[in-house]
């Protein structure tokens, strides 16, 4: 009956282990190309990210870069520094699902997962229609 106990006792403990943080995407990360880091905050109970720094934050002319590949005319003149580029995450099943990713390069807009990798890093997947259908890059906490 101990043995039973303990046996129970290590398979709860290590099944916690592997049991996903919902907040441990929070913070500051940078993109898979070093050119922006996103600041991943939360509302309520959904997760959001906007940028917060820009390698080259300005234009050829000096100013600061806006928003102009974005469809919509009034948007056009927004700074990317400051915009909120993911929006309504939610967190299950070890992963933050159900969100959108803009990219301010294209101007589009993506469904979007996110889950943490072993090594800390965060595997982002943005993609339209299916999840197969999509593109994966790596982001890295910002030390």
């Amino acid at each position: 009956m101990k043995y039973i106990s303990l046996l129970l006792l290590i398979t709860a403990i290590s099944f916690t282990g592997f049991a996903q943080n919902k907040d441990a995407i929070l913070g500051q990360w940078v993109n898979s190309t070093g050119e922006a880091h996103v600041e991943i905050y939360k509302k309520e109970s959904k997760y959001f990210g906007k940028i917060v720094w820009l390698k080259a934050p300005k234009d050829e002319k000096g100013n600061a870069k806006t928003d102009i590949k974005n469809p919509d005319a009034k948007l056009k003149s927004r700074p990317i520094l400051g915009m909120e580029m993911l929006k309504d995450f939610v967190f299950e099943d070890g992963k933050w699902t159900d969100g959108k990713i803009y990219d301010p390069k294209s101007g589009k807009t993506y469904s979007c997962n996110m889950n943490l990798k072993d090594n800390g890093d965060l595997n982002m997947r943005g993609y339209i229609g299916i999840s197969i259908i999509g593109r994966s890059e790596v982001w890295k906490k910002v030390k």
